[in-house]
């Protein structure tokens, strides 16, 4: 048999060692490629011709190259194929190529190749980062590679199941896709060879790059308020930064995730435009959060009436996000403000105080205008003072700092911190509804004493809240259990132990004197509406933060409102809370 080429096969088996010593048909002038008998011709020519034929087969045999193998006969590396033409031969490689493959003999697979070691550790990585379960695959056309040499090039169609992960409840599913290799024969020999590249495994592969199978969770495609209306028509920074954050991922047991294959880098980065579907997603066209639009509406006329506002309203019954509103460029200090809440705070030091028996609302509680504690003196506003025998309630109604100061060691200990979790579950993440982001929208730190913890007393030192944290505080005394503020109905909710209820009662009974008598009153909340103003000096600040939280039992609403670099709670914050709780 006479190859394409014009190099000579063995007609034996697949594979052979030695030299063939079958005829070897001579090359002449005529029309056949097969030498002519007989016809007459003189001994001298036949003689001349004999001995071209002993000249010939001494050259074929010196450049003849005995084939290197293994134990078992096969080639250490390479393929002898059989086929009728380098086509087939080269298919027969890639069969045997991707039988290997399958089977999981990886070191075989490799030694069809030109570059054994450098096949072996891509095909292994192949199998890793795919998490495969299965592979087939089916060689297909092959055609010449113009170039020097007998060269084809194969294209093999493949089928890998591959999985997210390796246990068995992984995510997994069929990928299907064609690539191609080229395959050639050595040169003066019957061995062909796979020539190695990385795309060998799948096109566009690099020796810098490799395949892996990642789940993609579904994504959504709108966020709207409680009534169906884009939450981003209403242009508030917090919200459009939500809607966006939800846009990227649907949360936990919404849509079902998909599975992808994709080529990333060598820093496990996915490359662009290299993503191909195994399992598509089951997006989400819309996702509802809990804003009510009434609510929200009167939010975003509160805050109007000031630059640097912001506001957050929740329902106390459930602790639903009823509303988010800010009036500050791009900011959401709604949700990310973190800064002292001042006299809010208060609200938190009198639960302390109360529930642990060190104080009622109505014990006898001065207030002198300054209180000197590790060496550092504090001084109330304006130099304010309330005589020996106040009631503790009247501390609160009128927000009298030294008050609260004096208690620090009432709250040391951690007791400060530990109530402010206890009951009012701050001081620990929380997440509201946004797949992957989980904040802790308040912090108390635990190791406060001394003069820190006098500080914290009455809403400063190192404490920082937001002002949904502030709102939720309020929520809390109105239903008298923490419910962890959410704005996606069904989100799981951090719980907290219910305020005692004699403490609840002298909570409200406080925060109304607020309203009727203390620094809230001038603002004009009805009877029905309990608060707590604040107002926070900050460092190097031209004007202190105004806070105020409300709640109104009857409306089953709360809300938080600070308005940064501004003034005195009351005069700020108080009439954006005011606004709000008139239009809900």
């Amino acid at each position: 048999m006479t190859s394409d080429s014009g190099g000579s096969r063995s007609s034996g088996p697949w594979y052979a060692s030695e030299p063939s010593t079958a005829p070897i048909p001579v090359i002449g002038p005529g029309p056949s490629r097969h030498a002519r008998h007989g016809g007459g011709g003189s001994n001298k020519k036949r003689n001349v011709i004999a001995a071209a034929v002993v000249a010939l087969i001494v050259a074929i045999t010196a450049v003849v190259v005995v084939v290197v193998t293994s134990g078992s006969g096969k080639p250490a590396t390479g393929f002898v194929p059989t086929g009728n033409s380098p086509e087939q031969d080269a298919q027969e490689i890639t069969t045997a190529f991707i039988q290997a493959w399958k089977t999981g003999d990886l070191n075989q697979a490799a030694r069809y190749t030109d570059r054994p070691a450098l096949a072996q550790a891509a095909l292994a990585g192949y199998r890793k980062t795919l998490h495969l379960r299965k592979l087939t695959g089916t060689a297909q056309s092959a055609a010449p590679v113009s170039g020097g040499g007998t060269r084809e090039s194969v294209a093999f169609a493949l089928n890998a199941t591959v999985a997210s992960a390796d246990g068995p409840g992984a995510l997994h599913g069929t990928w299907s896709y064609h690539s191609k290799l080229t395959a050639y024969q050595k040169p003066n020999s019957n061995l062909w060879y796979i020539a190695w590249a990385p795309d060998v495994l799948a096109p566009n592969l690099t020796k810098s790059t490799h395949l892996a199978a990642v789940e993609v969770a579904p994504q959504v495609a709108g966020v709207s308020d409680a009534s169906g209306n884009d939450i981003t028509s209403y242009k508030d920074a917090g919200l459009t930064n939500i809607a966006n954050l939800l846009e990227k991922e649907a949360p936990p047991g919404k849509g079902s995730p998909g599975l992808y294959v994709e080529i990333q880098n060598a820093a496990g980065k996915p490359v662009e435009n290299s993503q191909a579907a195994v399992i598509a997603p089951n997006n989400i066209a819309n996702l509802t959060t809990t804003i009510d639009p009434t609510a929200e509406a009167a939010a975003r006329a509160a805050v109007a009436m000031h630059p640097k506002s912001s506001m957050v309203a929740i329902q106390p019954s459930t602790g639903k996000i009823l509303a988010i509103a800010n009036n500050a460029g791009f900011n959401d200090y709604a949700l990310t403000a973190k800064v002292a809440p001042g006299s809010t705070m208060k609200v938190i030091t009198s639960a302390a105080l109360i529930s642990s028996g060190a104080l009622s609302a109505s014990s006898a509680v001065a207030c002198p205008p300054a209180y000197t504690v590790q060496g550092i003196t504090y001084h109330n506003d304006n130099n304010e003072s309330l005589p020996a025998g106040t009631p503790f309630v009247t501390d609160f109604a009128q927000s009298c700092n030294n008050a609260f100061s004096m208690q620090w060691p009432h709250l040391s200990g951690g007791g400060l911190a530990r109530a402010a979790k206890k009951y009012f579950g701050l001081n620990q993440p929380w997440n509201i509804g946004i797949t992957g982001v989980s904040g802790t929208y308040f912090n108390a730190p635990a190791s406060a004493s001394g003069s820190e913890l006098a500080q914290e007393a009455f809403g400063e030192g190192q404490l920082t809240a937001t002002p949904l944290a502030m709102a939720s505080v309020a929520a809390t005394v109105s239903s008298g259990t923490f419910k962890q503020p959410i704005l996606l109905a069904g989100t799981k909710q951090v719980t907290a132990t219910p305020l005692p209820t004699s403490t609840v009662g002298q909570l409200k009974e406080m925060m109304q004197a607020v309203v009727t008598s203390g620094t809230a009153a001038g603002v004009g909340f009805g009877p029905g509406i309990y608060a707590k103003t604040g107002t926070a000096d900050i460092q190097g600040q031209e004007q202190p933060n105004s806070w105020l939280i409300a709640f109104d039992p009857a409306k089953d609403v709360a809300v938080g409102c600070l308005v940064v670099n501004a003034g005195y709670g009351a005069q700020f914050a108080g009439p954006e809370a005011k606004a709000f709780l008139d239009r809900v």
